[in-house]
């Protein structure tokens, strides 16, 4: 994966007062990367921050300010690269973001159960969607199945490695 492809992090909304400030829906577990004096790429081209409120949800751009100028940014689409994302995010140890995790074999007792095509959210927990291994699923497994990725189940990520470790995810598999 190219460290310089963006990713869609946010969009902007409806102007919110008469000064420029807009809504800002944020599509990212890492709501600390928009500070003021940060530039992102958009869909309307570069944008510095000049105030931002994450709890309000409120955002002006500088060179946007007021309600003529604001408006012209509604819609606008932010990015981010892979790059940015991990200098302005700190994560807790033992966290990694999805696209470190995306990609990763899935083993469990020395068998690749599969390969972690994306992560998903769904209610308030996040999972692993996995392609099957061909060999499991000439066996007759299922070419796809979902895996909570809890302690639970989840022995130990290696990013290095490319492996997440799992426990009691193959009986997942055999119930899918």
């Amino acid at each position: 994966m190219s460290q310089n492809k963006r990713f869609f992090i946010a969009q902007v909304g409806k102007t919110h007062g008469l000064y420029g400030d807009l809504k800002l829906h944020i599509h990212t577990d890492f709501p600390e990367q928009f500070q003021v004096g940060y530039t992102f790429e958009t869909s309307s081209g570069k944008l510095e921050i000049l105030k931002i409120n994450l709890e309000r949800g409120i955002v002006c751009f500088k060179g946007y300010e007021g309600i003529d100028y604001a408006k012209k940014l509604t819609n606008t689409k932010i990015y981010a690269s892979l790059e940015e994302t991990k200098e302005r995010c700190k994560l807790e140890e033992g966290e990694h973001f999805w696209f470190e995790i995306e990609r990763c074999d899935v083993e469990e007792d020395g068998v690749i159960l599969g390969k972690i095509a994306e992560m998903q959210r769904l209610a308030e927990v996040n999972y692993m969607f996995i392609e099957t291994d061909e060999a499991l699923v000439k066996e007759g497994f299922a070419s796809t199945f979902l895996v909570p990725y809890i302690e639970r189940y989840v022995l130990k990520t290696d990013v290095e490695k490319q492996l997440v470790l799992t426990k009691d995810a193959k009986e997942i598999l055999e119930a899918s």
